[in-house]
């Protein structure tokens, strides 16, 4: 199966918001959050946009979208807790209205990513704060959240923390499983729960690691295959290795051979085929061998992507939006 490589179309978004996340739920049904309390959202693949504002939420940067159906979605901003900026969102009337469901102004708070198994099963999770990641999770979507408890968590390296980059830095999978990825430490680390969060596992990446560097994004295909990439946000064209591979649910990770483009990767995707799609600022790649090559398709510069059925959105600085459809053959 070779994909026929269209290009990307830019979107008709009215806003210069900027955007790290977006969710998908099918080809048509895109949910995209931004600066500035914003948010985007397509029921018709992309024809038109509602663009829209979260009331109150002026100083919330929505880092993480989960996109459940046409009508509901939740919307997660990183930010300082002390300036009220850790909170959750949701909607479940397309938009029109938000639901505060979740605020903290707990010191040290800084969200990172959240993400949902189903429509009552969620997980959200921030910076350590007294050197164990910031845990929630919540069973009844969203309305309470409960802390993991810090002794079920690994301790963290010096200066270990997560990127709220692409709204992948955190992805689940199945009914239990969900994975953490992070930077800033010596090396990049997977962190793994099989139990919704409520114990884990720690396991090192050959990805670098540093004080801009780390892990950016990962994808699952199965509760075993697993991508994760990375790079350097200060040196976003740095060569160098910025793509590892899973075979055994995260246990265990082997470097793939760098993107081509080159540099920081902040988001991978799967298509049809088992074919991968990873963006970043540098550019957009596509391998068809898990990693083991990749071609080029553009210099495009994106800060998350999320595809469904080969039909890709993708979203970056200033209001960027774009889809791209991969046909195969």
């Amino acid at each position: 199966m070779v994909p026929a490589l269209a290009q990307w179309q830019p979107q008709a978004v009215k806003t210069d918001a900027s955007f790290r996340s977006v969710s998908v739920v099918g080809p048509d049904v895109v949910w995209i959050g931004g600066t500035k309390g914003t948010f985007v959202h397509t029921t018709d693949g992309g024809r038109t946009w509602q663009t829209g504002n979260v009331p109150d939420a002026q100083a919330c940067d929505f880092r993480d979208v989960k996109a459940v159906d046409d009508q509901t979605a939740y919307l997660m901003s990183a930010g300082l807790a002390e300036k009220g900026q850790a909170r959750i969102y949701k909607t479940t009337n397309g938009g029109q209205s938000w639901t505060l469901l979740y605020q903290t102004q707990q010191p040290g708070v800084f969200l990172d990513g959240l993400d949902f198994w189903d429509k009552q099963h969620g997980i959200v999770f921030g910076d350590p704060i007294n050197g164990k990641w910031f845990i929630l999770t919540t069973d009844d979507g969203g309305q309470t959240w409960q802390p993991v408890p810090p002794e079920q968590l690994p301790p963290m390296q010096p200066n270990e923390a997560a990127f709220a980059a692409s709204g992948t830095s955190l992805v689940v999978q199945g009914k239990r499983n969900v994975w953490i990825a992070s930077g800033g430490a010596t090396s990049g680390r997977v962190f793994r729960s099989s139990d919704q969060g409520r114990t884990w596992t720690v396991a090192a990446t050959p990805l670098p690691a540093g004080e801009a560097t780390g892990l950016f994004g990962m994808q699952f295909s199965s509760e075993k295959t697993g991508m994760v990439v990375g790079g350097n946000y200060k040196q976003e064209s740095l060569p160098g290795a910025n793509a590892a591979l899973t075979r055994d649910g995260g246990q265990t990770w082997e470097l793939v051979t760098a993107t081509t483009p080159p540099g920081l990767k902040e988001a991978v995707a799967l298509l049809p085929g088992d074919y991968l799609l990873a963006v970043g600022p540098s550019g957009t790649s596509l391998s068809a061998d898990q990693g083991q090559n990749w071609t080029r398709l553009d210099l495009e510069g994106f800060h998350s992507v999320a595809c469904a059925k080969g039909t890709c959105y993708a979203v970056g600085a200033k209001g960027k939006v774009s889809k791209r459809v991969f046909k195969f053959k």
